[in-house]
């Protein structure tokens, strides 16, 4: 049993594989000069159904005044949800999609907010295996985050390439920017492979200059979110958080401030999935993420369970 503080919410990610423009600077910037301007532009993303209940936590950052950039997968099962800018205690609500590519689980969503910070997009197709990168967002909560490593890899899945790093990113991390030396977007993270060491990838920002030019009329969530479509998770063999769903959260109270908790799990695709992590988040009665916990299942959840 895990030790928690008491909280009036809770969200729980499940998954084999966790899901985790503006003006462009021609020089290299310090790590700390990369964060800045990076925390000045990037956001948590909190997700929401029907009745107002968390269903995903995530990242994202502005590209354009009022147009944030994700990924898919954040957004899958929300009826409405929020962002928050780093460092920062407004929350602004997302009124809706305004471009979306299946394929690359990308997403652009509407918000009315004042101006904001943006950051540039760089070319990802110069970027070279060894180039140092940043990666930024809220991994398990924790907001704010900023990561640094290299470009391990290229991959080609499919039709379609990713970008392979080492910067660490964890669920949570979901739709943040990954950023070169200059500064300038070069990918936007989305997952992690867990049966590995530090095996992290993004979708090349390409991708995410081309969704910007299709941008159109906003959608609502619910309408843009309807179904899901296989996307470049599908041909890495990987599950998204939402094929899981947690529920009966219990608390025993040792003590006023204090408690243990149990959940069960429910697998609601065909197959059976095996070796499980699990986030779990906890807010507050303002709706604000105040404790996170990652839980492993080892061993086998049927297909359909606990229905099967």
């Amino acid at each position: 049993m895990m030790q928690r503080p008491i909280a009036t919410s809770f969200n729980i990610l499940c998954g084999v594989v966790l899901l985790l423009f503006g003006s462009i600077s021609a020089h290299s910037q310090s790590p700390q000069e990369v964060a800045k301007k990076a925390f000045g532009a990037t956001v948590l993303l909190v997700m929401e159904d029907g009745n107002g209940q968390p269903v995903s936590l995530g990242s994202g950052f502005f590209v354009r005044n009022g147009e944030l950039a994700t990924n898919r997968h954040v957004i899958q099962g929300a009826a409405r949800g929020y962002a928050k800018l780093v460092g920062q205690k407004a929350k602004y609500d997302i009124d809706g999609v305004i471009a979306i590519d299946e394929r690359r689980d990308l997403v652009l969503l509407k918000l009315s907010v004042p101006r904001t910070n943006l950051l540039p997009l760089g070319d990802s197709d110069s970027v070279e295996i060894g180039e140092q990168v940043y990666a930024v967002g809220n991994p398990q909560g924790l907001e704010g985050t900023f990561s640094q490593g290299i470009v391990s890899g290229i991959r080609q899945v499919g039709p379609d390439k990713l970008l392979q790093i080492t910067a660490p990113i964890s669920p949570g991390s979901s739709g943040g920017p990954v950023l070169n030396g200059k500064g300038e977007v070069v990918g936007v993270s989305v997952a992690t492979f867990r049966g590995g060491q530090n095996l992290n990838f993004a979708i090349p920002a390409n991708y995410l200059k081309a969704l910007l030019l299709s941008a159109g009329a906003t959608k609502p969530l619910a309408q843009a979110t309807a179904k899901a479509q296989p996307s470049i998770l599908t041909d890495m063999g990987g599950r998204s958080s939402e094929a899981l769903v947690a529920g009966q959260l219990t608390w025993e109270y040792p003590a006023a401030q204090s408690g243990d908790y149990a959940f069960s799990i429910r697998n609601q695709l065909r197959e059976n999935v095996k070796n499980v992590s699990c986030l779990v988040v906890f807010y507050d009665s303002q709706g604000t993420p105040v404790d996170v916990d990652l839980v492993y299942y080892r061993g086998l959840i049927p297909g359909g369970w606990p229905n099967a």
